[in-house]
Order: structure tokens, then sequence, then C-alpha cells
């Protein structure tokens, strides 16, 4: 098996493609030959040292990917896909390697149309952003969403699925050179947050009024500055924590420094500005699998009706698994990154 390994936290150069004994699938475990796996942010500050969930390295992440079953262990349902089958994974990391071992639960058959690219592509963006929007925020007609990072995985996710709710507006934070790009999956409003304070511009495109969800990946004081753009009855989700990373290795000053500037949200608080806000983890799902397993297969069933595509920015060998990572740390992406084995 070869696997892109982080042999310790840093930089880029911390990457290396290693070569260990292929896994074997035990109990009610199916093993897949991986054809593409997913690039998320999570992985990149588990890289920096930033992710606490990670292992700790020398250690192999990923969270997602799309292959062929090729064997499957003892007690594995009739139901399960069989040797031949192909397939998307979900993997609670070890998926940037060529051969992944997981729980069949995990597992959820590809449409014949369905390229291992888009595979690979969904599972970790459309099930973040299916989850936020339709079973957290239950979004519905004539309500306005802010989406940062609208130009990321799963920014692209969300604008693309907020299209499938009639008459839901959109409003997206992304560098000017990227908002050709969010206005075809769906963005009304792109806003540049690096010539324009976002939090100003939100309320003079919507006449002073707000925003009725907003989805949050930046954390730190960001958070209090969405919770402020929020109408009545509106919702702040806050899944991430990116501005924690700066680039290449991690700050700790800087890491303690935002972690001092995030709101504290008391109930009473709450209670007074009729507001709400939610939290998103999907690494913390897994004994939810049903849960997840059930929101993947809306989305492929969504992929299979033409509703939402992934769009994959660039495709990198796990030889150069050092660029893929800078591609995404560096916010040069626009839509996912994956990595193939060599």
């Amino acid at each position: 098996m070869r696997a892109v390994f982080i042999t310790r936290h840093g930089g880029p150069e911390v990457l290396e493609v290693r070569e260990t004994p292929d896994p074997e699938p035990g109990p009610g475990e199916v093993r897949v030959r991986v054809r593409a796996a997913g690039l998320n942010f999570a992985e990149v500050t588990a890289r920096q040292g930033l992710y606490p969930d990670a292992p700790k390295p020398p250690c192999v992440v990923g969270y997602e990917g799309a292959g062929v079953v090729d064997a499957v262990g003892e007690g594995v349902s009739d139901d399960a896909p069989k040797p031949g089958a192909r397939v998307l994974y979900l993997s609670r990391f070890g998926g940037h390697a060529d051969t992944v071992v997981v729980p069949a639960a995990q597992l959820v058959p590809m449409p014949d149309a369905m390229s291992f690219e888009h595979g690979a592509a969904l599972p970790v963006n459309y099930l973040t952003a299916h989850h936020m929007l339709f079973r957290i925020a239950r979004i519905r007609g004539g309500e306005h969403v802010l989406v940062h990072m609208a130009a990321g995985g799963v920014g692209t996710a969300a604008l693309q699925l907020c299209r499938t709710v009639d008459g839901v507006v959109t409003y997206g934070t992304a560098s000017a050179s990227k908002h050709d790009y969010v206005r075809e999956q769906g963005c009304h409003h792109p806003v540049d947050y690096r010539s324009k304070d976002y939090v100003e511009e939100v309320r003079r495109l919507t006449g002073g009024r707000g925003v009725d969800l907003v989805l949050d990946p930046l954390g730190g004081p960001d958070w209090r500055r969405g919770y402020g753009l929020l109408r009545p009855a509106g919702m702040l989700v806050a899944f991430g924590m990116a501005n924690v990373s700066t680039g290449g290795r991690r700050n700790l000053l800087h890491v303690l420094g935002l972690l001092l500037r995030i709101p504290r949200f008391s109930p009473m608080k709450l209670m007074n500005d009729n507001r709400a806000v939610a939290g998103v983890n999907v690494g913390h799902l897994w004994d939810e699998l049903e849960m997840m397993r059930d929101t993947l297969a809306e989305v492929v069933e969504l992929y299979e009706r033409g509703a939402v595509r992934p769009h994959v920015h660039r495709v990198y060998p796990f030889g150069e698994a050092a660029a893929a990572f800078g591609e995404l740390e560096n916010g040069k992406n626009v839509g996912k990154v994956l990595l193939v084995p060599d």
C-alpha cells in the first residue's frame, strides 16, 4: 500500500509517500482500492499541528474518497457492496492511501455515470453543507444566506444546494478573481472581503436587514460579526476555524489570540436577541453513521438528478501532495482538490 504520511508537524515538506503492507478487512469491514481521495482544510491544519482530532504523526489523514471494493471481511451483510463495486467511502483518517479498509456502513454505491473524481469530491463537502442547510438550519424559500469561503469545497456545495430551494438569496465572500466562479455556482451577491468590509456590504445589499443564515468556517471574531448580521430568528452555524491557519507552520501566539476573541453566547442573550447559534463538526458524527449515510445518499440522489455537481479544481498524484496542500492552505483553489495514487 502507498500512502501520504504526515511525518511530523510543519510545512508541506513534512509530507512523504511511504509503502506499507496492504491492510486486511476484519469482521464487518470492506477493503477499497482507491482511485481518488479528497483533500480538506482539516487535513491541512492536521499537518500544521492545529487539528486536535488528528492522530499523532507519523500518520495518514484523509476523510473520503472513491474506488473499487476488492475484499470483504467476515460478517458483512448481504446488501453491502461486493468485490468489483464502485463506491464512495468515509474514513476516520487513513483516506490518503491507495488502499483503505472501512466498516461497510461507511460505503455508499456510486452511480454508473459518476466519475471517481466526482465521487471523491462529494462526501465531506456536500455532506457538511447538506447537514447544515437542511438538518440544522432547515432553510426555506425566501431566506437570505451568507456563505463564507464561497469558492471552496463546502462553499461550492452550499451554493449549489441553496439553488434547490426556490427563492433562497445567497451572498458569498470570495476574492474578486473568484466572483465569476461563485456566480456560476449560484451566488447572487459575491462579496470581495479583501477590498470591502463584508458586514457593511451585506448590510447594504440587504437594506440593513441582514441575513437569515450565516455559514461560518472562519472562527474567532468573525463569529461575532456574523451573529451581528442575523435577522430575528436567524442562525449562525459555526463549522470551522480557518482563521487559525496563517500558512505553513503553526503560530501558537496567533492561535491564542484568536481563541481569546471567540464570542461567548449565553442562553439569555440568544433569547433576548431572538437568534440562534449552532455548531457542526462532521468528524464528530461517527457515532451517527446512519445519519451520515442517509445524508450522503440524498446528495448522491441530487447528483443523479443533475442538481449538484462538484467542481474539481485540480488532481494531484500522491507524489505532489505538498503542492496540493499548498494550493488549499493558500486559498488558490476554486472547488475541490484531489489526490490520486501515482
